[in-house]
């Protein structure tokens, strides 16, 4: 029966065990968090140019939400390994960040008397999007930074803002399904569990079945024994029973075989001991 973890993919570790971090997102590749970057360092340098360096909370406030923008994103990607919550809620306060930046530069052209070219609809305003949408690493921008007027950063930060927080959106609506159909990480770390168990119960189901076949080896083997053991007997018990032969020493050690070149007659060898002595006492000394 299907479970509702198995949609949940895993990455694993080199042994095989799996995890329950996510994969890691490589956000500074992504064009919204580079944007931002060039947002960041576009609002320092529009404040230092435009703005009153004293008396005026506004600079703070401009800095510290561009800031709040590329460091929220930075931090969301980061903690997001553990928790879709933490992503998406810090995603949130970047995308909240963005719009009150937005509010901030719409705020200057008006109170400056300026217009805004996504309005006008002219030809300047495409141009700016086409290179807003075109570029997105800093070094494109910051060669600029000392030449447009304040109505022309002003309008590219606009444009560089909702391009951000639209992207922002449409990133956030793909987390959120898939937070939807996998879960946070309590159920990546049941789906973790139930994977390394099945992946157990595998292991000893295989250690289960090579069990099986070497006990059918050792009783195929135990049989051939018995049988081998059987066949023996059956030799040892057809046998003919024969009469033990009499050990024949040969060689130097049996001096009383006849048929041994040293055997010597006793008997006559006495008789002609005996006749050489009694010849050579009767005869005596000539």
């Amino acid at each position: 029966m299907p479970s509702k973890y198995d949609n949940i993919k895993l990455k694993h570790y080199d042994d095989g065990i799996p995890s329950v971090l996510r994969k890691k997102t490589l956000y500074k590749k992504l064009h919204f968090y580079r944007k931002s970057e060039v947002l960041y360092q576009l609002t320092c340098v529009f404040c230092e140019r435009f703005l009153p360096r004293y008396g005026d909370r506004t600079v703070d406030q401009m800095v510290q939400a561009a800031r709040s923008i590329k460091q929220n994103i930075t931090e969301g990607f980061t903690d997001g390994e553990t928790s879709f919550e933490t992503e998406l809620k810090l995603l949130g306060i970047a995308k909240g960040s963005t719009q009150e930046l937005l509010e901030d530069y719409q705020d200057y052209i008006k109170r400056h008397a300026l217009p805004e070219w996504a309005e006008e609809n002219t030809a300047r305003y495409e141009n700016m999007k086409r290179f807003c949408k075109e570029h997105s690493d800093l070094n494109c921008y910051t060669p600029y930074f000392s030449k447009w007027n304040d109505e022309e950063m002003a309008n590219v930060a606009i444009c560089l803002c909702h391009m951000v927080d639209k992207a922002m959106t449409t990133f956030m609506e793909k987390r959120d399904r898939k937070f939807v159909a996998e879960g946070g990480v309590r159920e990546r770390m049941t789906a973790a569990r139930l994977e390394m168990r099945g992946t157990q119960k595998q292991i000893i189901d295989r250690q289960q079945q090579e069990i099986q076949e070497l006990r059918r080896i050792i009783d195929i083997q135990q049989k051939e024994i018995e049988s081998l053991k059987n066949k023996i007997n059956t030799n040892q018990q057809e046998r003919p029973d024969r009469p033990e032969e009499p050990d024949i020493p040969e060689g130097p050690e049996a001096p009383d075989n006849p048929e041994h070149p040293d055997y010597l007659d006793v008997p006559d060898f006495r008789f002609l001991s005996r006749n050489l002595r009694t010849r050579c006492c009767t005869s005596g000394p000539q």
